[in-house]
């Protein structure tokens, strides 16, 4: 039984694709196909049910995926502590949520490979913070940096911190909105430029129409943050962004934060990470606290943006 075969196939089962799984090891579609039959022809099972598309594991490679993970932990282990005193190298892989990674990610990059020159880094951003949480639940990610509105807890199979804590503000178009308080209800019949679905501030707000019985109407649907900033600017409805956000914008010059009476909403910014890290803990930390010396940055520039 090869080590090889039993990453293949806990590759194949988290990644739901063959095809996912072969770029994630550097592989071709075939040898990741051959190194999955071989570890069955060793086992005498099937592990993967074929006439299904994507291929999904069987019950005894349900069953088999537990013990493989299991034995591939404890193979890192076993690096980890013949490698104890040499400096973190290799791949680490890191979720940035969306407009923080706009902002921080070439400076986060930069310090963690002038620390470590041995670390590859790789950063995936544009992704909502439950879609970071669950690929670092899914070992896909070793840590992800997310907002998450207050009273919300990572989820129990994570470790984590709380990096710092804001306030989610809605914004306009400044010309448009210059009375000191609004409603929901004044700002319902101009629409929204948001995150899809799946983003925790689209999520917050929908209910809050919801309860007042009023209309959920998105003009704009997009993780770009600088896109969404400017159609508001443009008059293109209100959007929503973690104030010390705004600050760092092109486009605040052009927006104001619409002070909504029945909708305010506090955040915060929290590292999440597996329980195991090993030798990343140390550059895991780092990303932690570089991006939140930035937020913190930000933040400190942001108050005079709030009406």
């Amino acid at each position: 039984m090869k080590i090889d075969d039993i990453e293949a196939f806990v590759a194949v089962v988290r990644c739901h694709s063959l095809s996912q799984a072969a770029q994630e090891l550097g592989l071709t579609q075939p040898a990741i196909t051959r190194r999955i039959q071989s570890l069955e022809e060793v086992l005498g099972v099937e592990l993967l049910d074929r006439n299904t598309k994507p291929p999904k594991p069987t019950e005894i490679g349900l069953r088999v995926r537990e013990q493989c993970r299991a034995v591939l932990q404890e193979i890192d282990t076993l690096r980890e502590l013949v490698a104890a005193d040499l400096p973190p190298s290799g791949g680490l892989r890191l979720g940035l949520t969306q407009g923080i990674g706009e902002v921080a990610l070439l400076d986060v990059l930069q310090d963690l490979r002038s620390t470590w020159e041995g670390l590859s880094p790789q950063v995936a951003t544009g992704l909502s913070g439950r879609a970071l949480l669950e690929r670092v639940e899914r070992e896909e990610l070793d840590a992800a940096i997310v907002f998450l509105a207050r009273g919300m807890q990572i989820p129990k199979s994570l470790e984590g911190r709380r990096l710092g804590s804001t306030r989610l503000v809605v914004v306009g178009r400044r010309a448009d909105w210059t009375r000191k308080q609004y409603t929901l209800a004044d700002c319902s019949a101009h629409g929204w430029a948001l995150n899809p679905d799946g983003c925790g501030f689209r999520a917050s707000l929908k209910r809050a129409l919801a309860a007042q019985n009023l209309p959920f109407h998105v003009k704009l649907d997009t993780y770009g943050r600088d896109l969404q900033l400017q159609s508001v600017a443009q008059g293109q409805g209100l959007g929503l962004v973690p104030l010390p956000l705004l600050a760092h914008s092109a486009y605040r010059d052009a927006l104001a934060v619409v002070p909504v009476k029945d909708f305010k909403l506090s955040i915060d910014l929290w590292l999440a990470h597996g329980p195991a890290l090993g030798r990343r803990q140390d550059p895991v930390a780092r990303f932690g606290a570089c991006v939140a010396d930035i937020f913190e940055h930000l933040d400190a520039h942001a108050p005079g943006l709030a009406a």
